[in-house]
């Protein structure tokens, strides 16, 4: 008994599994011509055996035969049910009850033979298939009992590789499935074409796992890609859905190499896919005419040909017709043409896709002779000369399954077809492919022509004989396209080798940043002098443009202007406090302190000039300088009103001797010693490690910015975090005396402007280190106007508001009467 698994149906419907209820069975679909054929021919080599008394005489071959689907799970189901069926028989002198299970011929699809190679290899049970052709398979520690009548792709991938570069094309884009054939065999190809000195364009894999193969980005990579030879290595029904995407996507202009695993594919003859594969190249396993095969396939008929459903099928494939269903009449049978069971095969074996289906039907009926060779030789053993232990041989009843691979590996076959053809110590016969070109026939139809052939007697030994003149490539055309890896490089651009690939592809890289290259086809790239700078062609340097915050552009006259007119609103407000420093609101406000206060405020405004402008030496020295003397003044000021406020309320407590230090002679005193110790701060920051101006290259390359630096991190963050403790403080004290009993308290404004204050300068730090070049000078600016407005508005704009708009709220009554409001509210 012979199991056999061959895909009559080469495709399955894929279903989209959620897995929240039972996956449904799986539905084969997309019956193939080929493989019917392939069928047809192991029934005609098996009745050819049983005929024949001069081999296996008084025994009958029989079969298991299991439509595979090309499913990895249906091939396996097929092997599990061979090895469960096997049996042996109950002596020499009774028929066999359950016929011997011996070999299995499977798979078609390399992924599927590697799994029944494990299962079957475990129990040494022989393998051969017709198909497979994936590399790996030659392992034999991995698959001890797997054969082939069909050569490793390691061959294959050899002759489509000397095959590509005969042609002298150097820019190749290659396709393969993403399963162990289509990855096994596009690898050698790879190696072979960067080994001679070509270029690979892009890889794509068909993706099985998807219904779509990922056909759309396969399609569009090609479309896009300059090469105009593509290798593909896929099966037929796989790559007719990139077909199909390619003729949607209108892609032309391409040559396409193939494997035997589509180059002679019935399903891609058909005529809509003429504009696309019309030209191609390919090697397809040798074809050998099988006596006897014709006629037999001429006996076949619907009514008597088993199994029914195949045939019919098989019948309605080569007629193009159909039968009726039991709920169908004649009429309502879509618009074919009715099958009657009455056509003659005879009429259709002249057309190309009947011939071209019966291409590879050499290797089954080959499948099946090594098998009944094998048991032959296996009976014609003479005990005492068996290769067994001791000299035995095995019975023909009742062998173990590595006694038959044994033999298997031993077989010669002697049908003169096959020339003699053995199996190599990896279960490989020798290499015979023919080289075959897509052409278009007188009558439209498309046909594979034998153009040359590609042999290899070993791993290392191979020889192609081609005649390139009877080519035709896309369009009718004969001359041989161009398909080469790169285009010149243009001027801003070098050539650069890609890594593990030859010279003579290369990429055109654009030069890098400061960089030019004023020649095509240059080979490296000039750098600039470090105050130049590229053109956007990268053909020349230029100067770079120097940037700095200045009084020419938008930014720096803006923020020039704002100081400006800001600095003048203090200097108004004082002179409004020195026209009214005689009535009890400007007197309750340190009418000196305040003064000193807006005098200081305006310096404010007027030190933000000093970032503005071309960063000399003098201006790097002191701007930062002259800032934070100037802030600490301010916030001085602020600290020592603050002070005085508490101090006048506790000087007004029975028996407090603190109305001593309520005079203006405490206020400047502060204000001194927190002048002086930040104009100690500062003399040792410019002592020791003064600003000084920089040109800075690294934060815009192509600008040169010219800006200050501080010459020390550390004396400049010290100086703000003075500045930080001295308004902290204000705050601290001024929120703790907002609500002290006293007329025209300052304190809840004094802690409105330091918090202010503080969130100016605390927003300050991320946005300056975030910022670059003169936005981080304009960041400073900001800053220094933003908190200075920030103290303006809420220390004197509300007694602003009263001396000219509510001057009834000016007097002593009205504070008398709001501070004893205020206390009997607070009570």
């Amino acid at each position: 008994m012979i199991g056999v698994g061959l895909p009559i149906n080469s495709d399955k419907i894929y279903q989209k599994l959620t897995f929240d209820v039972r996956p449904p069975k799986t539905t084969c679909r997309l019956f193939s011509l080929e493989y019917y054929h392939r069928f047809q021919t192991f029934l005609y080599a098996v009745e050819e055996v049983n005929r024949d008394r001069n081999i296996l005489s008084n025994i009958t071959l029989g079969f298991q035969m299991y439509d595979t689907c090309n499913i990895p799970h249906y091939d396996l189901q097929a092997a599990l049910q061979f090895l469960m069926d096997s049996g042996t028989a109950a002596d020499d002198t009774q028929c066999i009850s359950r016929p011997q299970f011996t070999a299995a011929i499977g798979a078609t699809a390399s992924s599927n033979s590697i799994i029944l190679g494990h299962v079957l290899g475990t129990f040494r049970y022989p393998q051969i298939s017709s198909s497979s052709s994936v590399s790996i398979l030659s392992n034999r520690k991995m698959f001890p009992s797997f054969f082939r009548t069909l050569s490793s792709d390691l061959v294959q991938s050899k002759g489509l590789a000397q095959l590509i570069l005969s042609f002298g094309w150097t820019w190749i884009g290659l396709v393969a499935l993403d399963n162990d054939y289509g990855l096994q065999g596009i690898q050698p190809i790879k190696e072979e074409i960067v080994k001679s000195g070509a270029c690979v364009a892009f890889i794509e894999y068909i993706l099985l796992g998807q219904a779509d193969r990922n056909a759309p980005r396969i399609a569009k990579t090609i479309k896009e890609s300059t090469a105009t030879v593509v290798v593909v290595f896929a099966t037929d029904v796989d790559f007719v859905l990139i077909v199909n995407e390619i003729l949607k996507q209108n892609i032309t202009g391409k040559i396409y190499i193939g494997n035997a695993g589509w180059v002679r594919s019935v399903l891609l003859s058909q005529s809509p896919y003429f504009p696309v594969l019309s030209g191609s190249l390919g090697l397809a396993a040798e074809d050998y005419a099988i006596p006897g095969l014709s006629q037999f396939l001429s006996n076949i008929n619907p009514s008597t040909s088993t199994p029914t459903t195949w045939t019919k099928m098989y019948w309605e494939k080569v007629f193009s017709c159909q039968f009726p269903s039991q709920n169908q009449n004649v009429s309502s049978v879509n618009q074919m043409k009715v099958c009657t069971g009455s056509e003659r095969v005879e009429d259709v074996k002249n057309n190309s896709n009947y011939i071209s289906s019966l291409k590879s039907a050499y290797y089954v009926f080959a499948a099946v002779h090594v098998i009944a060779k094998a048991l032959e030789d296996l009976r014609s053993c003479k005990t005492g000369e068996g290769p067994f232990f001791n000299g035995t041989c095995a019975d023909i009843l009742n062998f173990k399954p590595w006694q038959l691979t044994y033999y298997i590996r031993r077989v010669q076959l002697n049908i003169t077809l096959d020339n003699g053809r053995v199996f190599n110590d990896n279960g490989d016969p020798t290499g015979v492919y023919a080289i075959v070109n897509w052409q278009l026939k007188a009558d439209g139809t498309m046909t594979q022509v034998k153009i040359g052939s590609y042999y290899s007697k070993s791993l290392s030994s191979w020889a192609v004989t081609m005649n390139s003149s009877l080519i035709v490539w896309n369009l009718g055309s004969k001359q041989i396209p161009s398909s080469h890896c790169s285009d010149s490089c243009t001027i801003g651009f070098w050539k650069v080798a890609q890594q593990g690939k030859p010279p003579c592809c290369y990429t055109c890289v654009p030069c890098l940043h400061g960089e030019i290259s004023n020649q095509t086809d240059s080979v490296n790239c000039f750098r600039c002098p470090w105050d130049q700078w590229p053109n956007q062609e990268k053909s020349k340097c230029l100067p770079k443009p120097i940037e700095f915050l200045s009084y020419e552009d938008i930014l720096g006259a803006s923020l020039a202007a704002t100081s400006i007119l800001s600095s003048s609103i203090p200097a108004v407000i004082c002179g409004l406090f020195i026209h009214y420093k005689h009535t009890p609101l400007v007197k309750a406000s340190n009418y000196s302190l305040s003064c000193l206060l807006l005098q200081s405020l305006s310096l404010c405004f007027f030190c933000s000039l000093g970032f503005i402008g071309y960063p000399d030496h003098d201006r790097c020295l002191l701007r930062q300088v002259s800032f934070g003397l100037i802030f600490t003044l301010c916030v001085a000021c602020i600290l020592a009103k603050t002070i005085m406020v508490v101090f006048a309320f506790m000087a007004t407590r029975p028996g407090s001797n603190l109305r001593k230090w309520t005079t203006l002679r405490v206020s400047y005193t502060i204000i001194l010693i927190c002048f002086f110790l930040q104009s100690i701060l500062c003399i040792t920051w410019t002592s020791m490690a003064p600003p000084f101006p920089q040109f800075n290259l690294e934060a815009k390359p192509d600008v040169i910015i010219v800006d200050c630096n501080d010459g020390s991190s550390v004396a400049f963050w010290a100086m703000l975090g003075y500045l930080f403790l001295l308004a902290t403080i204000s705050f601290i004290v001024a929120f703790l005396a907002r609500k002290l009993p006293d007329s025209f308290n300052e304190a809840q404004f004094i802690t409105f402007s330091m918090l202010a204050f503080l969130s100016v300068w605390i927003s300050f730090i991320p946005a300056s280190i975030s910022a670059q070049g003169k936005y981080t000078v304009a960041m400073e600016v900001f800053a220094i106007l933003a908190s200075s407005w920030a103290v303006l508005v809420c220390m004197f704009f509300p007694k602003c508001y009263i001396l000219l708009f509510r001057p009834a709220l000016n007097s002593k009554e009205n504070l008398i009467m709001r501070n004893k409001n205020k206390s009997a509210k607070d009570r």
